[in-house]
């Protein structure tokens, strides 16, 4: 006997509905400005990430933001490791730098976001501290919305192209 059961009658059961999509949809939108309200003004998209090629041959065109910048990167920008954690910058003490170029970029990053930093002082009361921001100075200070720092990365185009070989790609991330 060939088995031919018609079996489909009580599927109301599984039927399973989306109607509140649209609250959770809001409800994350509030917890979104709330968290960027409670961490101002430090940056909404949360610790400066170093610029990383992802694995293998089939990927490693890709530019993508890593865990954390390398000991090496963090000395050549003049950074203390400890005190970059604390101003916003990831710190991953396992990566290594495997050519000079990703040192230079990463180095670059980091002494970009160096530049706008602006340090509240951790006391109200006492004397500033070296590199802290006066009082005019945090007045000013906004808090970023949006991605980090953009930048451009040269690659040259593959020698398989039939093109001159001056010509480069920016990708811009």
């Amino acid at each position: 006997m060939i088995p031919n059961a018609h079996f489909h009658k009580d599927w109301q059961r599984f039927v399973k509905t989306w109607f509140n999509q649209p609250a959770r949809k809001f409800r994350r939108k509030v917890k979104r400005v709330k968290k960027a309200r409670a961490i101002a003004p430090r940056p909404v998209a949360g610790p400066l990430r170093p610029v990383v090629r992802c694995p293998t041959a089939r990927y490693h065109n890709k530019i993508r933001a890593g865990r954390g910048f390398t000991l090496q990167e963090l000395k050549a920008a003049g950074l203390n490791p400890r005190f970059a954690r604390t101003v916003g910058i990831s710190v991953d003490h396992r990566r290594r730098n495997k050519s000079v170029e990703s040192v230079q970029v990463n180095t670059q990053r980091l002494k970009e976001y160096k530049s706008k930093l602006i340090l509240f002082p951790i006391h109200n009361k006492k004397k500033l501290r070296t590199g802290e921001a006066t009082e005019e100075e945090r007045k000013v200070a906004t808090q970023l919305k949006g991605k980090f720092i953009f930048y451009y990365v040269l690659l040259p185009l593959n020698s398989w192209f039939n093109v001159n070989p001056c010509i480069y790609l920016f990708l811009l991330i």
